[in-house]
This record gives structure tokens, C-alpha cells and sequence, in this order.
């Protein structure tokens, strides 16, 4: 199960591993913090898009969690 599918799972301020819509093809992580959740459903297949601090926009593809 991909936690990135589910927008519960996402928090402001959390790191992340998202795919840039230009990456799409190739699958090219870029990491950072989220500034904003983009997504406004419950749940997406691809990921919850979201933006990221730096302001990049892409689907969360991997979420580190605290531990």
C-alpha cells in the first residue's frame, strides 16, 4: 500500500519523495517538505499532489516517517 495515495496520511510540514510532472516518464524523485496539499479528494491512485516548500508540484510517491 502506497501511504502517498491517501491524503490522510499527509501533514504541512512532513518529507516527502514526489515525481514532477516533467519526470512522469522517467520517475525521478525530487524530495522535500510540503507546503501545501493540492489534492482535494480522500484518495488518488497516483498519488495526493501536493507542493512543496521549494514550490515544485508533483504526487507524493514516498513519505518519511518519524521515528
Amino acid at each position: 500500500m502506497n501511504l502517498g495515495q491517501y491524503r490522510n496520511n499527509i501533514d504541512i510540514g512532513i518529507e516527502v519523495d514526489i515525481v514532477l510532472k516533467k519526470h512522469q516518464r522517467t520517475g525521478e524523485l525530487t524530495n522535500g517538505f510540503v507546503k501545501k496539499i493540492l489534492t482535494k479528494s480522500q484518495h488518488h491512485p497516483h498519488g495526493i499532489k501536493v507542493q512543496l516548500e521549494t514550490g515544485e508540484v508533483g504526487r507524493i510517491k514516498k513519505i518519511y516517517l518519524d521515528e
